[in-house]
Formats: structure tokens, C-alpha cells, sequence
């Protein structure tokens, strides 16, 4: 190696040892009551205007708990994972085996997915709520589901549709005998709203032929 090289690794070496003793939540004194250096040599390193030696390089790099690569900053760079092989898009899931698909790719804005709720053995209590910002609109596919919203209890049923804003404490539970329960949320986390658009209807039994 160089010699300014060398200059440069050893003036490189303060910062990151201060990094490392920021990391591992110590103070100066705390390291000096474990490691008997004086807090002013370790200041004077740390700043760059004393030059670590290796005993004092191999006490401080034990007390943090990193090599001395590490700190002089020579460790190899970690391997890169390999490309993972492209494949569909599965359910994410959760601790309470419910799955959850979703639609969108981006962030932000209207987004949707669907819910699957696995049949339980047993019947379920009212569902724990949450509220948060946000509108969600709700339909089932499959089977039938409480919505426990406020004070209400809803059991909604495939073709049904709720919506409500989200600040309103909610929560869902399946009630299907026996079977799962399917539905599709859309949810503005803005509180944006679906907005219904209807065709306009043509007259019936009008003519455009001339008389």
C-alpha cells in the first residue's frame, strides 16, 4: 500500500470509530473506564488529530464489536444475492391464516386487493376493530361476512357492498358454516371515494327513419 494511502485509511479510521461507539451506545468515558484509554486520546483519534496504534485499534475494534476491516474500511463487499426467478405475484399471508392478494402495483391512491378468511371450527367472537385515515369500499364474492363497524353489526352476504370511512373503528370476521368467506376491498388512503357514473338510458321505441 502507498504511503498516502496508508495517510488516507488512518484518517478514515476516526470517523468510522466514532460511528461504531455511536452505534454500540457508548460515551467516551464509558469506553475509557472499560478499555483504560484516556477519553482525550480517544477524542484525538476519533477527530483525526492522533494516530490510533494497533493495540489501541485491536482494544476498541473488541470493545464495538467489528473487525479491524471494518474499521479501516477494507472488508470485502458483501456477495450479491442472486436474481430471483421471475414468478406470479402470491397471496401475502398472515397469523391468522387470512390471505391477502393484491391488485394494484403501485403506491398511492386508490388501491384494491382481495381477502380470503379461512373456515374456523368455531364460532368466531366479534371481530377486534381498528380505525385509521382512509375510505374503504367492501364486496363479497364468497360466503358470508361480519362487519362489525361502530356500534353496527352487518352480516354481508355475496353481491353485498359496504363502504364507510375508516376512521370508524372496523372489523371483519368470517361466519360461513364450514366454508371460507372471498371479498374485495378498494382503499383511498386519502379518504378517496368511488364515484358511481351511470350511462345515460336511449328512448325506447324512437325511430330515426324519415316518415
Amino acid at each position: 500500500m502507498a504511503a498516502d494511502d496508508v495517510d488516507g485509511t488512518l484518517a478514515a479510521i476516526g470517523p468510522r470509530l466514532r460511528a461504531a461507539r455511536e452505534h454500540h451506545g457508548a460515551t467516551l468515558t464509558g469506553v475509557s473506564c472499560a478499555t483504560g484509554i484516556s477519553t482525550s486520546t480517544l477524542s484525538r483519534i476519533e477527530t483525526g488529530r492522533r494516530k490510533p496504534t494497533l493495540e489501541v485499534l485491536l482494544q476498541l475494534s473488541k470493545e464495538y464489536g467489528v473487525s479491524l476491516d471494518e474499521l479501516a474500511g477494507t472488508a470485502p463487499a458483501p456477495a450479491p444475492a442472486p436474481a430471483a426467478e421471475p414468478r406470479a405475484r402470491a397471496p401475502l399471508s398472515f397469523g391468522d391464516d387470512k390471505a391477502v392478494l393484491p391488485l394494484t402495483r403501485y403506491v398511492g391512491g386508490l388501491h384494491a386487493h382481495k381477502h380470503v378468511l379461512p373456515a374456523l371450527e368455531n364460532p368466531p367472537t366479534r371481530p377486534l376493530q381498528v380505525s385509521h385515515n382512509g375510505y374503504e369500499w367492501l364486496c363479497v364474492l364468497y360466503g358470508r361476512l361480519w362487519l362489525a363497524l361502530g356500534d353496527e353489526d352487518l352480516i354481508l352476504t355475496a353481491g353485498d357492498v359496504a363502504e364507510f370511512d375508516t376512521r370508524i373503528p372496523h372489523g371483519v370476521a368470517n361466519t360461513s358454516p364450514g366454508g371460507p368467506v372471498e371479498y374485495l376491498i378498494m382503499f383511498g388512503p386519502q379518504g378517496e371515494r368511488l364515484r358511481p357514473r351511470r350511462p345515460s338510458r336511449p328512448s325506447l321505441g324512437t325511430s330515426t327513419n324519415a316518415s
